[in-house]
């Protein structure tokens, strides 16, 4: 089973690369306890989506460290990966977004995987819930897709705003799915604005964290979609992105997949800004402390 690892967001809200952060004494990153609780959960193959020019770094830190435990690879989210020249700003360096970044690892997904953020801790209940998705519906042709959905008010920052994919469903599947790419934290819940007004979402919200499972007919409908963004009129040409949450519901809506949400006991934490740092390496040592983890995750 594959792990897919979205590592080549910019993280300019938290002032440097934050995937490769280290948060722990023995230099840790998030992305090693993801990676430490997939490999406990039955994954086999981590893919790493980076910008090329941070290969070297990654691979001479958490690529190192983890090679023996899992077979590694890496593709590369490039700005002209399947954007015609004419649709590429001259000085536009935001990447495309996170439906654009898994296109561009299309070529090293031919089976069912696993999609996660590379600066977010899941929870590893959250991993198991995914490979027993996977070992049931990794299948050719198979478009029944999973989600693991999170509590809103364990996901917020007190430090500033965040993107959350607001969600509903009925009956364990997913009816409806819109991110929200400025969501700040209130009492109860948190707010966001839309046509001057102020919308309060409470805290008891599913939302998505952009942990998937897909199998490769994922990339059928997303294609389309990203093509349709491309021509999109309207887009900022600067700054807007093809964000996963909203391609999946437009599949959903054309009838190109169905999307289970998965129960999990698992809690979210991760780091938006840098001020958040000293809670999640707070809460990751408690982990340690329990024996959650060990002391030394690769010793």
């Amino acid at each position: 089973m594959t792990l897919f690892i979205l590592a080549a967001g910019m993280g300019s809200r938290y002032g440097g690369l934050k995937q490769i952060d280290p948060f722990t004494k023995h230099g840790e990153f998030i992305i090693d306890f993801s990676i430490y609780d997939a490999v406990q959960a039955g994954f086999d193959r981590v893919v790493f989506v980076i910008k090329e020019e941070n290969y070297d770094i990654f691979h001479e830190t958490v690529g190192q460290r983890v090679e023996g435990k899992v077979k590694v690879e890496y593709v590369f989210q490039k700005m002209d990966k399947l954007v015609p020249a004419d649709k590429i700003p001259a000085d536009r360096v935001k990447p495309w977004g996170t439906t654009h970044a898994i296109l561009c690892g299309k070529e090293a997904l031919n089976e069912g995987f696993m999609v996660i953020n590379a600066d977010d801790f899941y929870g590893r209940d959250a991993f198991f819930q995914a490979a027993k998705f996977l070992k049931e519906n990794d299948k050719p042709g198979n478009t029944h897709f999973c989600m693991v959905g999170y509590r809103l008010g364990n996901t917020l920052t007190d430090n500033g705003s965040v993107a959350r994919g607001e969600c509903s469903a009925e009956n364990g599947m997913l009816t409806r799915i819109v991110e929200r790419v400025k969501l700040f934290k209130e009492e109860g819940g948190a707010y966001y604005e839309e046509n001057g007004e102020k919308v309060h979402l409470p805290n008891d919200t599913i939302v998505s964290m952009n942990c998937w499972c897909f199998t490769p007919e994922f990339f059928k409908g997303a294609e389309a979609d990203f093509e349709k963004f491309l021509a999109d009129p309207d887009r900022e040409p600067m700054k807007s992105e093809c964000l996963l949450p909203n391609t999946v519901f437009t599949m959903m809506q054309q009838g190109l997949c169905d999307v289970a949400v998965l129960p999990t006991t698992a809690k979210w934490f991760g780091v938006t800004y840098a001020d958040d740092k000293p809670d999640v390496i707070a809460k990751l040592n408690a982990l340690i402390a329990e024996g959650v983890y060990p002391d030394g995750l690769w010793k």
